[in-house]
Formats: C-alpha cells, sequence, structure tokens
C-alpha cells in the first residue's frame, strides 16, 4: 500500500508537471505559477493525510465511519467542507454575478435544510444507522428491496452532483495551468481515487476539515476587501453593481428562471428537502459517537455554511463591479466574449482584482481544495452504496467478510472516477450551481421521503417504500432530462422546445413519491407489512434513545 501511495503522489506530480509544461507551448491561459506552488502543496499535504489514514483503516467501520471516533465539532466542519462544494463557491458567486438576487435563493435553499436534519434526522439516523442511510430505512423493512432503492437513489443523486464538482475543477485547473479541459477533469479523477482507494472516510474527514478552514478564511478575506473598497458600506456596493451590470436594477428580482412562483417554489423545495437526502450528508452522522455529537454536528454545519453564503453574496457583488467591467478578465480582452476560463470563474478573477496573483493563487487553490474535499465524499458514499447496499446485503445477503466488502468499495471507487470523468466532458458549459440543484431535486423526491417516513410513521411497508421511492426517482430524473437545463441547454434543441417547462421538477416528484409510499403501504394487507407495521415501536425506542445503537444492523 505504501508503494501504491507514493506511486500515486508521483504520477500526481508529473501529471501537474507536465501540465506547466503543456502550458508553456500551447495557447491558452498562462500558468498561474502561485496557484500552482499552492495547489501542489495542497496536494502533497492531502496525499499525507491519505498515508496516514491508510495506516488507520484496518476495519469496514475505519473505511465507511471513520471508526466513529469523529467529534462534533470536526463533523460539523467535515460536513461543511463537504457541503461548501464547487457549487456554493464558484456556482453561486457566478449565479449572482450573471443574475444578481437569483443567486442568493440557491444560498437560502441550501441553507433552510439544515433545520430538517437538526430537529428530524440526526439524533435517529445516528441511533438506528451504521454506515448509509440504507441501513436506517431498511431496519424494520426487507433489506433486499429497500437497499436495492436506496442504492440507486444514492448513485443517480451522487452522479448528477459529481458532474458539478468535475466541471467546476476542470475549468479551474485549465485557467490555472492552461490545461487542456479533458486532461484537466482526469486530474481531478485520479486524485479522487486516491484519497477514497486507499484512506477512505479517516481521509475524507481531514482534507473535508482541512478545506473548510482554508475556504473559510479565504472567503472572509476575499469579502474583506471587497467590502473595503467601498468603506465598507454594503449599500455602496450594491449600488455599483446596479449601475454597471448589463441588466442594471433587473438584478435586483429574482430572475427570469423563479419568475413563475412554480418555478420558484419547485426550486425551493428541492434545495430545503434534498439537503436531508444527500447521501454523502447524511453518511457524515455515521462518524461520531452518539446522537450528541450528531446535533453538535448539525449545529456546527449549519454556523460555518450559513456564514458562509453571506460572504458568496459579497462574493459574487464584488464580481459584477470589479470583474464585469473590467476587459482583462475577458477571452481577448473583449466583454462580448466571455470570462477567461469559463462562466464559473467570476470569484477566481475578483481574487486577482482585489489581492493580485498572490491572493488569486490562492483562492484558485482554496477552490480546488473544496472541489477534490467534495468529490472524494461523494464517491465515497457512491462506493458504499455498491458494496455495502448492493454487494454485501443485496448480493451476497449479507455472507460476506468485511475485507471483501472494502475491497468492492475501492472498486467502485475506480470505476466511479471514470463514469465522473466521463459525465464531466460531456456537461463541460452548464453552470455547476444549476447542475448541482438537480441533484437536489433527486435526493428530495428519491431519499428523503423514504428516509423521513421510515423514522416517522409506523405505517409504511417495504411495498410502499420501494415503489414510492422509484417513482419519486423516475419523475425527478425524467422530467429533468426534459427541462430546459438539459433538453435545451446540454442536448442542443431549439430554445422553447423543452417538454418540461420547469427548472426543477420538485413540486410534482417530491408529493408524487411520499403519495406512492403513502398509498401502496396503506394498502399493503400482507402478513410481512403487519409484522413491520408491528416492528415500529422497538425501532423508535432505538431512535430517540440510542439503545443498542452500535449493535444496529439491517435484517
Amino acid at each position: 500500500m505504501t508503494r501504491l501511495i507514493k506511486s500515486g503522489a508521483l504520477a500526481t506530480l508529473i501529471l501537474a508537471a507536465s501540465s506547466a509544461a503543456y502550458a508553456a507551448d500551447a495557447a491558452g491561459p498562462a500558468t498561474d505559477w502561485n496557484a500552482v506552488l499552492i495547489f501542489a502543496a495542497f496536494v502533497l499535504l492531502t496525499l499525507g493525510i491519505t498515508y496516514w489514514a491508510a495506516m488507520r483503516t484496518r476495519t469496514a467501520k475505519d473505511f465507511y465511519a471513520a471508526g466513529g471516533s469523529i467529534t462534533g465539532l470536526q463533523n460539523g466542519l467535515a460536513i461543511a467542507g463537504d457541503y461548501m462544494s464547487a457549487a456554493s463557491f464558484l456556482g453561486i458567486s457566478a449565479l449572482v454575478f450573471s443574475a444578481g438576487y437569483y443567486g442568493l435563493i440557491y444560498s437560502i435553499g441550501f441553507l433552510v435544510g439544515w433545520p430538517i436534519i437538526m430537529f428530524l434526522m440526526a439524533e435517529p439516523l445516528r441511533n438506528l444507522g451504521r454506515y448509509t442511510f440504507a441501513d436506517v430505512a431498511s431496519y424494520r423493512l426487507q433489506a433486499t428491496p429497500i437497499r436495492a432503492m436506496a442504492a440507486t437513489g444514492t448513485l443517480v443523486t451522487v452522479l448528477f452532483y459529481l458532474i458539478a464538482q468535475m466541471v467546476g475543477a476542470g475549468q479551474l485547473i485549465q485557467l490555472l495551468f492552461g490545461l487542456d479541459y479533458l486532461y484537466a477533469v482526469i486530474l481531478v479523477g485520479i486524485l479522487m481515487v486516491i484519497y477514497v482507494t486507499f484512506g477512505g472516510m479517516i481521509a475524507t474527514t481531514w482534507v473535508q476539515i482541512i478545506k473548510a478552514g482554508l475556504l473559510l478564511v479565504g472567503a472572509t478575506l476575499m469579502a474583506l476587501l471587497v467590502l473595503a473598497a467601498f468603506g465598507f458600506d454594503f449599500n455602496a456596493l450594491i449600488a455599483k453593481a446596479i449601475e454597471v451590470h448589463p441588466q442594471h436594477d433587473k438584478i435586483m428580482l429574482p430572475g427570469a428562471a423563479v419568475a413563475n412562483p412554480i418555478s420558484a417554489i419547485s426550486l425551493g423545495m428541492a434545495l430545503m428537502f434534498g439537503t436531508a437526502g444527500l447521501p454523502h450528508i447524511l453518511m457524515r452522522f455515521f462518524t461520531v459517537r452518539d446522537a450528541k455529537e450528531a446535533r453538535k454536528s448539525v449545529f456546527w454545519a449549519t454556523t460555518f455554511i450559513g456564514y458562509f453564503y453571506i460572504l458568496t453574496f459579497i462574493i459574487g457583488f464584488g464580481a459584477i463591479v470589479m470583474v464585469g467591467p473590467d476587459p482583462a478578465y475577458h477571452v481577448g480582452g473583449d466583454i462580448t466574449k466571455g470570462l477567461i476560463g469559463g462562466a464559473n470563474m467570476p470569484a477566481i478573477h475578483l481574487a486577482a482584482a482585489v489581492g493580485g496573483d498572490l491572493m488569486k493563487g490562492f483562492i484558485a487553490a482554496v477552490a480546488f481544495a473544496t472541489i477534490l474535499a467534495v468529490v472524494s465524499g461523494l464517491t465515497l458514499s457512491g462506493a458504499s452504496a455498491v458494496s455495502h447496499d448492493l454487494y454485501a446485503s443485496v448480493f451476497r445477503h449479507g455472507r460476506v467478510d468485511e475485507a471483501a466488502e472494502v475491497r468492492a468499495s475501492r472498486i467502485t471507487t475506480v470505476v466511479l472516477g471514470i463514469v465522473a470523468i466521463i459525465l464531466g466532458v460531456i456537461f463541460q458549459k452548464i453552470n455547476v450551481a444549476f447542475m448541482v440543484g438537480l441533484a437536489f431535486a433527486v435526493a428530495a423526491s428519491a431519499n428523503f421521503p423514504v428516509l423521513l417516513l421510515s423514522m416517522l410513521w409506523k405505517g409504511l411497508t417495504t411495498r410502499g417504500a420501494f415503489i414510492g421511492g422509484f417513482v419519486g426517482l423516475i419523475c425527478a430524473v425524467g422530467l429533468t432530462v426534459v427541462s430546459p437545463g438539459i433538453w435545451e441547454a446540454v442536448f442542443g434543441n431549439a430554445k422553447g422546445s423543452a417538454w418540461f417547462p420547469y427548472t426543477s421538477p420538485a413540486i410534482f416528484s417530491m408529493p408524487l413519491g411520499f403519495f406512492c409510499c403513502w398509498l401502496f403501504s396503506v394498502t399493503d394487507n400482507s402478513a410481512t407489512a403487519a409484522k413491520e407495521r408491528a416492528a415500529y415501536e422497538a425501532q423508535f425506542v432505538r431512535s430517540q434513545t440510542g439503545i443498542g445503537a452500535e449493535k444496529a444492523a439491517a435484517h
């Protein structure tokens, strides 16, 4: 393993060095050596953490849940690191830069899901589960169909989310190194596979903690520098943004994408309830020792995330004023041709505007750290869904040792890395915050109804959960594909030709998921359903008290 990690580090450094050489010869953005050096330092640090974690990853619990040894504060910071993704930092700043107030809707939506997790889900999750949210959903229900449904919902959500991270990473490395977008995405995929394959949850957790600290410091510094340019008068910043933006005072309106009340409510539902269905976030609650620490995790995570989203709004408006009118940050010096590096890069250019090349290098490296931490968490949750839920429980019916299960997870990690690279190339032009919004819609429609009802409703049966989960999933994915964001922006069809006119499907797909869970449960009069309802009392006691939580396992 030591040789493998060393060879992985060497391969990474060689690829980074080759990117610099490529930049010297190829046309495109010049290599930003400040960013390259900070980036290389971060990569070396995280590879060192991965080596340290690999030496301590001996059991399945170590690999999936960091041995349950993470404190509430550490886990809260790690959750924030997992949640403050490329969509949060690059995507929301870009949305504010291009559309003003509309970007704030995403910030608020991403945040307001946390009270649901705090008051309804954190404690029961920790008391009932082991490694994945499927452990909770299948606690009193039949393992095979529920785990199959939960693993499918997890993988679809993870893939949508991964697309956003890979696109953001590819555009960022392309801007820093002058490296071709394809090679940039491959570099991210290689690093992601190394972290998860060797370090598991221990390495992923500490990468997320370090990244969250760097991101909060970097974003704070950027916001302070922007405000300092306007005498710390936020109103003056907004007034100047309205003056220089091509849409002027229209940037203070919600925007065309949510001008329709149905679109606005649907997007809000996706962002609010999708948070409580994200598998890589839910998985973090199994890394702490008890429910008390799980609640602390949510408190700290909400604090850090809320503060960060305030900063993204300042950064976005700062970019309108300092980046938008400046030809230096546009392709060929022509404002009409778009930003250098792509539409997701306003925050990176703002760092150069307020702090020069050194600040740009630091912020770019932090943004890359952000992406690596998030893709590691996403990949680990996807791999655990395949190895723990499908391979160990559905295909092998529990008759598999821990070593074989962890080996299956590592193989899955490599496969997911390859898939993520391919999807990152296909969806190169899409806004990363928008893409994550679609992932939230799937999570809200497929994962959230089944998980919530399995913990809080006695009447839920296997049939209801299985059908309701798959109906919500199929509806969300189907409507997403035929929505303007995919049908027109990705597939290249004519504007106005999308079959589904709204930006998010959650207002239709999530209630349908809940309804099908209810309908097919109340009409289930089988003997198995009666046993599942009778088992709810014992589940409820454990979910509230934690008695026997360490031995909690699905049937």
